[in-house]
């Protein structure tokens, strides 16, 4: 089930960019799989960024410094990903607009279930 729940969040996630490509100018994803790629993209680069410097630098923590994180991570990601094109202005709209569709629609993290999990065992 663990898997499935993986699947289901790239999806989301995959949406969401696309979705984000619709509205937001200088953000264009080329399709569904350019998105679904790029989301996996910006998670591994998310994971790389946590492990290097720590959970409240990387895209997936709060604050300034999270988003300004989230936007150089989703503009660094065009250059891995065909079909998808990406200003730096781009990347900060697109960082705002994804971190407003957070509020509404929570899309958990690998990185945020392994840390609650921690939290967990750590407070029984």
């Amino acid at each position: 089930m663990k898997i499935l729940g993986h699947v289901v969040r790239f999806i989301v996630t995959a949406l969401v960019l696309m979705f984000v490509g619709f509205i937001v100018p200088q953000f264009e994803v080329g399709g569904f799989w350019s998105a679904l790629f790029l989301a996996l993209v910006i998670s591994v680069l998310g994971w790389i960024i946590e492990g290097i410097f720590g959970r409240r630098v990387t895209p997936f923590g709060r604050g300034v410094v999270g988003f300004i994180t989230s936007a150089l991570v989703i503009w660094l990601a065009q250059f891995i990903v065909d079909d998808v094109t990406i200003t730096m202005i781009g990347a900060i709209l697109a960082a705002l607009v994804i971190g407003i569709i957070d509020l509404f629609i929570p899309v958990g993290t690998t990185f945020s279930d392994a840390s609650d999990k921690k939290r967990h065992r750590a407070k029984s």
